[in-house]
């Protein structure tokens, strides 16, 4: 009988071995994981990454960085990571204790935002964390997140330098665009109102001047006063815009609001501005988002 079961034991062990080293390979435990927190740095992550990593973006589409949280598995997929990839200068509240709790568990990470040179809220010393809507600063972040991916062990070098090389000319080949797409307006036309402060970094780059927001903050958490919304009122009647800029994924309630206290005639257009949409909704990338809100600018500012 002892003759009959040593090949059998044999075979057992070898099956056992192969189911193991299958599990293994399945659930992809040796593919480097990198886990972005919002969904346009995810969207430049994967142009840069490319198939030379696995990326995963904890932000849905159409959500609000400042409000989206995440799953206990998401959580723990943080944990994993050979890298985190967070914006950083106070954008991502929801999720700011897993980020902090990664970081100080000796996770990898890169807060893109502090690499950019940001500026602060107008009329504040707060940092304005809405870097992506100056295409050249986008540019910067690139550069850092491809910086700090080459970092991780066992990365594709040669294929991360490409994908980067390449995206990197797709930016540029935007900034130069939109450079051109703005040149349209005349300075008295670079006004911008919106239903809250996004456009800080936008302006900066293309001369624009922000005349107010809606919601006095860098967050649509927060709500204006009557006094806030008379005020803008005012300064809307003066400059004589013709269109009030209201984020895509938030209700233009307010921005109609104004409107009317104005006592004029403005349009409400959205943009997408803190966001990308499903495929199909005009923004599922950064480089289609920002050429939709230049589009949408451009138009809005030259309506009479």
């Amino acid at each position: 009988m002892r003759t009959l079961f040593r090949p059998c034991a044999v075979v057992l062990a070898a099956c056992a071995a192969l189911l193991l080293v299958s599990g293994c390979s399945s659930s992809g435990t040796d593919r480097v994981q990198i886990v972005v927190t919002t969904n346009i740095l995810g969207d430049m992550t994967r142009a840069v990454v490319g198939d030379a990593a696995d990326v995963l973006v904890l932000m849905p589409a159409g959500a609000d960085p400042h409000q989206f949280a995440i799953s206990a598995q998401q959580a723990a997929r943080i944990e994993r990571a050979a890298l985190l990839i967070h914006n950083g200068l106070g954008l991502e509240t929801g999720v700011q204790r897993q980020v902090s709790a990664a970081e100080d568990s000796g996770v990898p990470a890169l807060s893109v935002g502090e690499r950019v040179g940001p500026i602060n809220y107008r009329n504040s010393d707060r940092p304005d964390p809405h870097f992506w809507t100056d295409p050249a600063r986008a540019h910067r972040a690139v550069e850092a997140i491809s910086a700090r991916v080459l970092e991780i062990s066992g990365i594709d070098t040669e294929a991360v330098r490409g994908n980067s090389a390449r995206y990197l000319t797709e930016l540029s080949t935007l900034d130069a665009w939109m450079t051109q797409r703005f040149a349209t307006l005349t300075p008295d036309q670079r006004r911008l109102v919106t239903n809250h402060h996004v456009f800080g970094y936008l302006a900066q780059r293309f001369d624009f001047q922000v005349i107010g927001a809606i919601v006095p903050s860098g967050t649509a958490l927060a709500s204006p006063s009557a006094s806030d919304l008379a005020e803008l009122a005012t300064a809307v009647r003066d400059s004589g815009v013709p269109t009030i800029f209201a984020d895509s994924s938030q209700p233009d309630r307010l921005a109609r609001v104004l409107a009317e206290q104005a006592g004029v005639h403005v349009k409400v257009a959205a943009l997408h501005t803190e966001s990308l949409t499903a495929p199909g909704g005009g923004a599922a990338t950064y480089l289609e988002m920002m050429r939709a809100n230049t589009e949408a600018i451009v138009t809005g500012l030259t309506l009479r």
